[in-house]
């Protein structure tokens, strides 16, 4: 699973964004900011031995993945809940869920999601976006 990303110039740093994370970082360098990508990526994830790999693209893109989807969307999950400004209460009873414990699990990449579930729950903490499901080629 990968996370679209974009890095430009400014001024004299390199900044790299993933739109869908609502997160940036930067470096002095190109090199230096796709590290501090990796870095903020597996420093939220926090998981021992979670490890990323940045994918470069063309011109000013690139991709974010591992190969362990569970704690890519977990994140995904967890990052878009806290831009909604959501508690796990609010988002587990707009699922109908009894406990919040249930959407927690996806949350903590403990349990993986259906494509179906992960719509509900994409839906459920971002209502007014859609979740664009694309095709990257390795290498």
């Amino acid at each position: 699973m990968r996370f679209a990303g974009r890095i430009y110039k400014d001024g004299k740093f390199w900044l790299a964004e993933i739109p869908i994370l609502d997160l940036m970082t930067q470096g002095r360098t190109k090199k230096e900011a796709y590290l501090m990508v990796a870095d903020m990526i597996e420093t939220l994830v926090n998981r021992d031995g979670f490890k990323v790999t940045v994918y470069k693209g063309a011109k000013d893109t690139f991709e974010v993945g591992a190969p362990e989807p569970k704690p890519m969307i977990g994140l995904l999950l967890k990052r878009k809940r806290e831009i909604s400004g959501l508690s796990l209460a609010q988002v587990a009873k707009r699922m109908g869920m009894s406990s919040r414990n249930a959407y927690a699990r996806y949350e903590q990449g403990t349990a993986m999601p259906t494509i179906e579930k992960l719509n509900q729950l994409f839906y459920a903490v971002s209502p007014d976006t859609d979740l664009v499901i694309d095709e990257a080629r390795n290498g």
